[in-house]
């Protein structure tokens, strides 16, 4: 494959970042699933509930929000 111009290096840079990061996340949830298959699904009693994880992710969000003053 040949191009007309090589790419920005901030831009090779950018796409390797993501590369590594989908990649990483890709890992994890393959790591997920494999666990669930050698151990099945975990017993409902020791599971967060999502709304749970949902509101302690959006609290997350808000407090690296910048406030207005």
């Amino acid at each position: 494959m040949t191009f007309s111009h090589p790419p920005h290096p901030a831009a090779t840079d950018a796409v390797r970042a993501y590369t590594a990061k989908t990649r990483e996340n890709a890992d994890q949830f393959a790591a997920a699933l494999e666990d669930i298959a050698t151990n099945g699904l975990p017993v409902v009693e020791d599971c967060t509930p999502w709304e749970e994880l949902r509101e302690a992710h959006l609290a997350r969000l808000a407090s690296q929000r910048p406030t207005v003053a």
